[in-house]
């Protein structure tokens, strides 16, 4: 006697055994809807995506310290409050700094042209030889030391467009920062959900690539504590000591040149380009013994980075330099402040994944250890 065979619920077309009409209905629809909550969930966080990326990335980097502090400490909350309240510190508050100085910069200039009491330098005349622009500029500087009142009418129109750009970056700088407080409290917040996201991410990053996808995690993971400890974390202290110092002297414009420092540090040239013109102005107006103690205050700041790198890194930075450029300069154009940082973060993790990916021989999950927190990465505990 033959059985009969074991019936399914799946909807069939006729003898071919392929899924009918209303079941391909109901599987677009499905993906339809699942695509339409999708779009809906990033449309509601995409404000906040790049303040949620950097406090992401915030929380990964210094979880080492939290964790440590942590230990020393014997309470967490102790720990986080601790870390939340030093990024506030060593990063808002130089970018406030650079922010109102900035501001005041402006005002100053604005009031010296209001009354009159700005006065520009007879050019040099070595200035008409310059090839194709060179008389124009001579023309225009003659103007503007003869009769600046002149040459401001005259250039009004483009004055008035440039100024208004420059109120409008002046107000944005304030919301990046108030951005960057935002990131910081809310990785803060990150610190008592360790153990919890990095099993989360574990696994999303397990179902997606398997064991190598976790490898790539743990990749990713160290490239950020590299990138943001040993580039940005140094570059924001050199910028830091560099303000200070100078502010100490009464040096104009402080916050501008630690921010120039800041930049330059976070792309890999130095301080040397803006602290060497500093030091020839200091000995050129100052007396002897000013002049000499802020030449012995800036030259540490040359060398900082040879020494804080080795501590900081825990492996040999692999990421080019060129790579840290345009991360910054496409992170800034396209975030702003925030993206001074986040840039160079992201480019450098992506570079080191596509290099790992392209090797066919590597192993991303078998990467070095971290010296700082003595794990392989990414651990549900040891993030």
């Amino acid at each position: 006697m033959v059985e009969d065979p074991p019936r399914t619920n799946t909807i069939r077309d006729g003898t071919s055994g392929s899924p009918s009409i209303e079941a391909k209905i109901t599987d677009i629809a499905r993906i339809g809807i699942v695509g339409l909550l999708a779009y809906w969930a990033l449309t509601l966080i995409s404000p906040f995506a790049i303040i949620l990326i950097w406090a992401a990335i915030l929380a990964v980097a210094l979880f080492p310290a939290y964790a440590r502090l942590g230990r020393l400490l014997g309470s967490r909350r102790l720990s986080s409050f601790l870390i939340t309240l030093t990024c506030l510190a060593v990063i808002v508050a130089p970018l406030t700094a650079i922010a109102i100085s900035f501001a005041e910069g402006l005002q100053a200039l604005l009031a010296r042209l209001a009354d009159g009491s700005l006065r520009v330098p007879v050019p040099p005349d070595y200035i008409r030889e310059w090839p194709v622009v060179g008389e124009r500029i001579h023309a225009a500087w003659s103007m503007a030391s003869g009769n600046i009142e002149a040459l401001l009418s005259k250039l009004e129109p483009s004055l008035m467009q440039a100024g208004s750009k420059v109120l409008g970056k002046v107000a944005s700088v304030g919301a990046e920062v108030l951005s960057f407080v935002v990131s910081v409290l809310i990785a803060g917040f990150l610190f008592g959900s360790a153990e919890r996201l990095a099993e989360m991410a574990q696994r999303f990053a397990g179902r997606i690539g398997g064991q190598r996808g976790i490898g790539f995690l743990k990749l990713a993971t160290a490239t950020i504590r590299n990138v943001a400890r040993g580039v940005i974390g140094v570059a924001l202290l050199q910028a830091f000591l560099c303000g200070l110092v100078l502010s100490l002297f009464d040096v104009p414009a402080p916050g501008a040149i630690a921010f120039v420092v800041l930049v330059l540090c976070i792309i890999q040239i130095g301080p040397a380009l803006v602290l060497l013109p500093v030091m020839i102005w200091a000995w050129a107006t100052m007396a002897f013994g000013p002049a000499l103690l802020l030449t012995i205050l800036l030259i540490p700041l040359f060398v900082i980075d040879n020494v804080m790198k080795p501590i900081l890194v825990a492996r040999g930075l692999s990421t080019p330099t060129l790579v840290i450029l345009l991360g910054v300069l496409g992170g800034t154009l396209s975030y702003g402040l925030i993206g001074l940082f986040l840039g160079p973060i992201v480019l450098s993790v992506v570079h080191d994944l596509l290099m790992v990916w392209a090797r066919s021989d590597a192993a991303p999950d078998k990467i070095p250890p971290d010296p700082a927190t003595h794990d392989t990465g990414l651990e549900p505990g040891n993030i």
